[in-house]
């Protein structure tokens, strides 16, 4: 049992033997064993003992090594794309116009700053630290499991819709690369449309444009279904489309965070590219200052209106992506001594930073169309798929080299919906891969696995294409990022902080950061102050606001007001994902034994192996060295000189 040096192996019989005599000096006739037993007193139970066969070394558990980024640039790429996503393009000009203009820059930068870096900070900070996703990460608190499973069924729900718009900027992708483009009056089939001049929506009891025509019929067919209960058949277009989306998702996903890390180089920085080339060419359209204007004059009698300031946080919920595990599960790949507060810091002006001047490329074309057309710009202006998909492509298609400009645009829509799709999805397989570790280190497995969820993802998705898809896609986009996002948060911010302990947090944070500036500890002591008080505050406001809007505002999409009995099928979804809170923490108390209060304070008490995980750089892994096991008693002898030349302390 000696090894090459000639040395036996720690963990053997001859080092616990060798240990235990080593232990074993004897000075004054005393002895002091650490088990508190005088080996003198039972000299039948040692001869027993030495009599008895030595118990093999245990055998260690194989640790599979966790993956990691390949550079800090991959982890802020990745989490740019993540963030940066349709949301901002599509969503937040809207509501920036339809809630005052520039004013509502001022509720939703004090929303950013409030609610949206802390809880960023709080989920970053979580997954480096613990080095898990976002299930196994709640050993640091295991009553409150079930955030992490409520994320996961949050993000199954994104993943399951997001694709879809993956799949329609795919079609008009492929569309786009016809000239005259399919939805312009330049096309023989809308010749006589437009020689009509019926521009507008079927809502307002005017004919529709070539570009709604185009949406409605072509790309969904929802003038086929009648609702939610009247589906239809697939749409064999779309279905392949989804189809091609949910391969490059898994090509792309094949080997985890090495291969997404090398693709988020051209996915997160190529909007960026689009959106510079579209402002500079918007900037010097007719009627693009039109446009501009009426996105950024202020309203200021709004900033009285509640509703500004709930649209202003469910908009930096919607862009962070805060509360869905894909933030959680890409730190979990940092290295240990990360500095996440300057990550924070970066990605979430980044994003809010993108999202004003992504308001500069949509409003300066959409002034010029309504320049072009002699209407307001408020009858050209739409969010969600209407802008994307019927507003700005009828805007493209009024420039010189509108084919061009459009394969320019919906190569922008993909990139910024593959990015965040990247997010989500490595929320869900993380998760997964750490409740099963096996899977990590089996190449074939893991693919399977991946190449299986994928297909899943995908047979759920037909739904979504068929003719009446779009009433169900309303309906999961309404509900599935809801209440119950806000809640699973809530629960997060609160668990944390008063369960985990924010001085133990912010301690946790400062010894990820090895070298903390001096910035860095004040800035935690208003995020501390943040995640006490400010933020739980905020998030109860948004979701008693979002009580009462659901309760006293109809589901629609178009003309079409949902059914009550579909209504209540929202509901549950968001339902499903924050009861899982309550359904784990009852598991949890159940697991403990002893008295309510004692279950309860257990289920609270982070596992042994919480902070096992921190060592997570190369550094710190060298200097964890498992303690020997020793098969004997172990003794301690005490001198005069322990007793009178030294100063026992407490």
């Amino acid at each position: 049992m000696q090894d090459e040096s000639g040395k036996a192996p720690p963990g053997s019989p001859v080092v616990a033997a060798a240990n235990t005599a080593q232990n074993s000096v004897h000075l004054n006739g005393h002895t002091v064993s650490q088990n508190g037993h005088n080996p003198t007193a039972a000299p039948a139970a040692q001869s027993q003992l030495e009599c008895r066969p030595s118990s093999p070394a245990p055998t260690p558990t194989a640790v599979i090594p966790r993956e990691q980024w390949g550079g800090k640039y991959e982890f802020l790429l990745s989490c740019i794309g993540y963030c940066v996503g349709l949301g901002n393009v599509w969503r937040f000009p809207y509501l920036c116009y339809r809630n005052g203009g520039g004013v509502f820059l001022i509720p939703y930068f004090i929303m950013l700053f409030v609610t949206g870096v802390p809880l960023f900070l709080m989920e970053l900070s979580l997954g480096q630290y613990g080095a898990a996703g976002p299930i196994t990460v709640w050993k640091c608190c295991p009553l409150l499991k079930g955030i992490g499973i409520g994320m996961l069924c949050v993000s199954t729900l994104v993943c399951l819709y997001y694709n879809v718009i993956i799949a329609w900027t795919f079609y008009y992708l492929g569309s786009s690369f016809q000239s005259p483009l399919p939805w312009s009056c330049d096309a023989i089939a809308n010749a006589a449309l437009c020689g009509n001049g019926t521009t507008g929506n079927n809502s307002t009891g005017r004919a529709l444009s070539p570009t709604e025509i185009f949406w409605n019929e072509r790309v969904l067919g929802v003038v086929h279904s009648e609702g939610l209960h009247n589906p239809g058949p697939v749409r064999w277009q779309l279905a392949l489309c989804l189809l091609a989306a949910w391969i490059i998702i898994f090509l792309c996903m094949l080997k985890g965070i090495r291969s997404s890390g090398k693709v988020v180089y051209v996915t997160a920085t190529f909007p960026y590219f689009v959106l510079i080339v579209l402002i500079i060419r918007g900037a010097t359209l007719e009627g693009s200052l039109q446009g501009v204007a009426f996105y950024l004059t202020p309203d200021w009698g709004r900033l009285a209106n509640a509703q500004v300031w709930n649209d202003a946080a469910s908009q930096i919920f919607y862009s962070l992506g805060i509360g869905v595990g894909g933030l959680l599960s890409m730190a979990s790949y940092n290295k240990f001594d990360n500095n996440v507060i300057r990550d924070t810091l970066v990605i979430t002006t980044g994003n809010c930073c993108t999202s004003f001047f992504a308001g500069f490329a949509i409003f300066s074309i959409l002034g010029h169309m309504a320049w072009r057309k002699g209407v307001p710009v408020r009858e050209v202006a739409d969010t969600g798929p209407g802008l994307a998909f019927v507003a700005y492509p009828e805007a493209l298609a009024l420039l010189p080299g509108s084919v061009f400009w459009s394969i320019m645009f919906f190569l922008m829509l993909f990139m910024l919906g593959v990015d965040t799709l990247f997010g989500n999805m490595e929320g869900i397989t993380t998760a997964v891969l750490d409740e099963f570790p096996q899977l990590r280190g089996n190449t074939l497995h893991k693919s399977l696995f991946l190449g299986l969820l994928c297909f899943c993802f995908y047979l759920m998705g037909l739904l979504l294409v068929t003719n009446g898809g779009i009433y169900w896609f309303t309906l999961i986009d309404s509900f599935s990022t809801s209440f119950g996002l806000i809640i699973i948060t809530l629960f997060m911010c609160i668990g944390i902080s008063f369960f985990y302990g924010v001085n133990q947090f912010c301690q946790d944070i400062i010894d990820m950061i090895c070298h903390c500036p001096p910035w860095c500890t004040k800035v935690l002591l208003y995020f501390k102050a943040c995640w006490v008080f400010f933020t739980p505050f905020l998030l109860l406001f948004i979701l008693t606001y979002i009580f009462i809007e659901m309760y006293n505002t109809s589901l629609h999409y178009g003309s079409y007001v949902y059914p009550r009995w579909g209504k209540a099928l929202g509901v549950c979804m968001g339902a499903t994902c924050c009861l899982q809170i309550l359904i784990w923490a009852i598991v949890a108390i159940c697991k403990e034994t002893g008295t309510l209060k004692d279950r309860f304070q257990k289920a609270i008490r982070p596992l042994n192996s919480w902070r096992v995980n921190n060592l997570n750089s190369t550094g710190r892994t060298e200097e964890h060295v498992e303690p020997e096991r020793v098969e004997a008693p172990f003794t301690v002898t005490l001198t005069d000189m322990d007793f009178t030349a030294m100063t026992w302390e407490a």
